[in-house]
């Protein structure tokens, strides 16, 4: 069983590390909308609520393995600092051994924004480099809608934004995004889509 070790201060996004290449920037946009309509006792909450799990790296490098969403849409409101919590501790591995582990545990998603597989080496240095995936918009947007339920499959938004991607046309999804949206529905209900992690499709 894996024991978290919260740490109890605040540190600076802009030192985490990311573990993905990507984020929805429709999805950030959405979390620092609600950021800001809410007022200061709220936003405490939030952070108290939302402690950034990652992992401890070498050189004692924290590496981000979920909310990334949220602290982007932390550092585009303004907000520097968070609450994290260690997972487990890895400082001591040499740097590749410590990706191997990374990859092998599914702590990492080295896919770039057209959906292929790059390496570790390419992976941004910081929470505000990730670039903008227009698909893992559309599957944000797919689940709050109810088209697939939220399940703990690691980075199972990126595989329905794989999904969607092979499906869907690049320039609906950016131009025509509600239309897009109800193709994303039309595809999350057949039976195409019946082995995504969620899928709650028609059962015969």
């Amino acid at each position: 069983m894996t024991v978290r070790e919260p740490r109890l201060h605040m540190v600076a996004i802009d030192d985490l590390r990311p573990t993905q290449m990507t984020v929805g920037l429709r999805e950030v946009e959405a979390r620092r909308a609600q950021w800001r309509k809410a007022g200061d006792e709220k936003q405490a909450d939030i952070l108290g609520n939302h402690m950034v799990p990652v992992i401890q790296g070498p050189r004692d490098r924290f590496f981000v393995i979920d909310h990334h969403h949220l602290c982007r849409a932390l550092i585009e409101a303004g907000q520097r600092e968070v609450e994290i919590t260690v997972v487990v501790n890895l400082s001591r591995l040499e740097k590749e051994a410590f990706w191997v582990f990374m990859d092998n545990k599914g702590w990492l998603h080295p896919y770039d924004a057209e959906g292929k597989r790059r390496t570790w080496e390419d992976l941004p240095r910081r929470i505000a480099d990730m670039a903008d995936d227009p698909y893992r918009s559309l599957a944000g947007g797919l689940r709050r809608a109810g088209g697939f339920a939220k399940d703990t499959t690691p980075f199972a938004e990126f595989l329905w934004a794989d999904f969607l991607r092979r499906r869907i046309k690049p320039n609906r999804v950016v131009r025509h995004f509600e239309k897009a949206l109800d193709d994303a529905m039309s595809l999350a209900r057949s039976r195409d889509a019946d082995f995504l992690p969620g899928w709650c499709g028609p059962v015969d």
